[in-house]
């Protein structure tokens, strides 16, 4: 697609697109832990700590996200709202490292009180931190009346 025919994706389409994968990766983890743990030990509660608790609140949501980025360029959410995460400057799909600091920048655009988060509504290209970080922004089809997206090189 002509980078004419995209738009940036501001805060509120990226905030539900958000919504939608926060809804599906507890799902997800939910059926994981009670795999793990079973219904009985789930019912009486379970405590994540150690190992455990790093596996399933960091490394295991990391690698979700991380691979839904690599083969689509985007979460389920952002697909929802018709979204792909691409390079800042060329428009092609990030790379592996480009995908890492994005997440990680996660972390620092959550932080100072999501300030990461909101610098979205007054960034002309829309990229919250995590984006300035990685050198990426989210686009998606254009709709009328919306400014075009410009990548380096084009006039």
């Amino acid at each position: 697609m002509d980078a004419a025919e995209l738009e940036y994706v501001g805060f509120g389409p990226r905030l539900w697109a958000s919504v939608i994968d926060t809804v599906l990766l507890t799902v997800v983890l939910v059926v994981v832990l009670l795999g793990w743990f079973g219904m009985d030990q789930m019912r009486d509660g379970i405590e994540l700590t150690g190992w455990v608790s790093l596996l399933f609140n960091y490394l295991v949501p990391a690698m979700i996200i991380l691979a839904f980025w690599t083969a689509k360029s985007a979460t389920p959410g952002k697909m929802a709202i018709g979204a792909k995460i691409v390079d800042a400057d060329t428009g092609l799909p990030p790379s592996t490292k480009q995908h890492i600091i994005r997440y990680i920048g996660y972390f620092i655009s959550t932080i100072p009180l999501c300030l990461g988060f909101f610098w979205i509504l007054f960034d002309k290209r829309k990229q919250g931190w995590h984006d300035k970080l990685a050198g990426t922004v989210v686009v998606r089809p254009k709709h009328h009346g919306n400014e075009p997206v410009k990548f380096e090189g084009q006039q």
